[in-house]
């Protein structure tokens, strides 16, 4: 059976959105079967996502590949359009990984199964579908249709303000999206052409004070999702009324969105904007870095300690963007990556934990690790994680970011050196916070009320299981992260290439070093 031609992006993106719908007519009465159904459901997609990878991907290629295109609306020349890159394959992968495990994660839920199951699996659907489409306007309707799920897993199965933090999650969200929208219709319409194929609009020549109005609305929008400061103040919410499954799909997957939409649009569309921009960008990350370094340091809720913490680390993606440099690019790449997997582990070990314990006060936690000593190895293993140790994937991509921007020609010496220097006292304050809390958490007395009010059972094989799974790729990218690094090396190497090329002192140098050398050639004796 010849397989080359098979629809496998439109079958991966389809699959869990028809199969949610057969959540509401599969017979269940505890909500036991419709767990395993979307269990299934969850592999089976990841199995064709890993299938369609190794068998359709080609490591050395920088274009779209996989790409399928089928008419949808004519008039408007709308299309179903799909393709994978660099850029691309690598968060499909990890989407396909975290939702899965995801569903797994949401074992105890018993308040509303089916519609919780049918949301999860909608939203693996549209997850796959942001990363993978290659139409402007239907980018913005899946990007748009992926915020419903969210809203309504918060809003009813959230904590006590569970509403608020919905309602802010949404209004940002879709308050953002507006500047896509606007942005993709005058992308679309600019020209002698209308079209909202991402490779042709990339293709118009848009005056630059077009792309800077165009970048800076883009910015807006992705900004909010990633999020970079100030637009960041939805996410601790979220993260503080949001459940284990939650968690883990905000962490790993949603925040990534917004970091790859920056490179995919802001970067790769509009690159001669991205050269004015790029300095702010990375004065963004570095405050991004530093603030919520310290604002998690001073958390008491240990869910929002996290929250602030993954808002400190994507500050290190806005870095590597910036940087003009291949290892740079690659850097937030894999740091992008490296969170999902890092992040979704810690919340879900808060979920774990909270359930045992009943609260999020680190006040009123202490000495937990001497009933469960499965529970405090997972939570020591993620938090070295976390705090960048050597041997995992946080140190490799954290060290690429650095090493970009020290080396780049693009930015002069005092710049940065600042830079880097204000950027390496956020990895200095990240172990002492993480570190603190696992001392409050774990050590030290035991707190008697705690104890004796509750049960506080070790780790369930199925908990053990799930963060087992992370923490393989976790190490396995930290002691050999070409693993990784070599699904998006071209696309991204050739990314960079076109970003040099949008900065005028490094195309002046390069046309004076292109002379120089021809001249040295001219001069240079022949052999026969």
């Amino acid at each position: 059976m010849d397989l080359t031609n098979f629809p496998w992006l439109t079958t991966i993106i389809i699959l869990p959105i028809v199969a949610s719908l057969l959540v509401f007519v599969i017979p269940d009465k505890d909500g036991k079967t419709i767990r395993w159904f979307a269990l299934t459901v969850g592999l089976i997609d990841f199995v064709l996502i890993v299938y369609a990878f190794y068998q359709g991907y080609d490591l050395n290629n920088p274009d779209l590949q996989m790409v399928e295109s089928y008419t949808w609306i004519p008039d408007i020349d709308l299309k179903w359009s799909v393709g994978v890159d660099g850029l691309s394959m690598p968060l499909i992968l990890l989407t396909g990984f975290i939702t899965t495990l995801a569903i797994m994660a949401a074992w105890p839920v018993t308040l509303k199964p089916r519609l919780f199951y049918f949301l999860m699996l909608a939203m693996y659907g549209g997850q796959i579908a942001v990363f993978a489409v290659q139409d402007m306007l239907l980018f913005f309707l899946v990007w748009e249709l992926e915020l419903v799920p969210v809203y309504l897993i918060l809003s009813i199965w959230g904590g006590k303000r569970r509403l608020y933090a919905a309602t802010k999650f949404i209004l940002y969200t879709a308050g953002g999206s507006l500047f896509i929208l606007v942005g993709a219709l005058t992308m679309a319409f600019y020209g002698d052409t209308v079209t909202f194929d991402m490779s042709a609009i990339a293709q118009k020549d848009y005056g630059l004070n077009l792309q800077l109005l165009l970048y800076g609305g883009f910015l807006i929008a992705y900004g909010v999702k990633l999020p970079i400061f100030p637009l960041h103040t939805w996410l601790p919410d979220a993260h503080g009324e949001a459940t284990a499954p939650a968690h883990m799909l905000l962490a790993g997957i949603l925040l990534k969105m917004g970091g790859y939409a920056l490179i995919r649009m802001n970067a790769g569309m509009l690159p001669d904007a991205h050269a004015v921009f790029a300095p702010i960008l990375i004065i963004l990350g570095v405050v991004n870095i530093i603030y919520a370094a310290f604002t998690s340091f001073a958390q008491r809720n240990l869910k929002r300690k996290i929250a602030y913490s993954s808002i400190s680390h994507m500050g290190f993606v806005l870095i590597g963007i910036a940087s003009f440099t291949e290892i740079g690019m690659s850097g937030a790449m894999l740091q992008m990556i490296s969170h999902g997997l890092i992040g979704a582990s810690l919340f879900f070990m808060v979920g774990a934990t909270y359930d045992r314990t009943h609260t999020l006060m680190l006040d009123e936690m202490g000495g937990v690790g001497k009933s469960m000593k499965k529970i405090f190895a997972m939570w020591t293993t993620c938090s070295m994680a976390s705090l960048a140790l050597p041997g995992m994937s946080g140190f490799v991509a954290e060290l690429m970011i650095f090493i970009g921007l020290a080396t780049s020609d693009a930015y002069g010496t005092t710049f940065k050196v600042i830079m880097v220097s204000l950027a390496a006292v956020g990895v200095i304050l990240t172990p002492i916070y993480l570190l603190s809390m696992l001392r409050e958490l774990m050590y030290g007395p035991e707190n008697k009320e705690l104890v004796s009010h509750s049960k506080l059972i070790d780790a369930e094989p199925r908990e053990v299981f799930i963060i087992t799974c992370l923490l393989i790729p976790i190490i396995g990218i930290g002691l050999y992260p070409k693993i990784v690094t070599q699904i998006y090396d071209s696309t991204t190497n050739q990314l960079t290439a076109l970003l040099r090329n949008s900065v005028p002192s490094l195309v002046e140098t390069k046309i004076a070093d292109k002379t120089e050398n021809q001249f040295v050639a001219l001069q240079a004796p022949t052999i026969d």
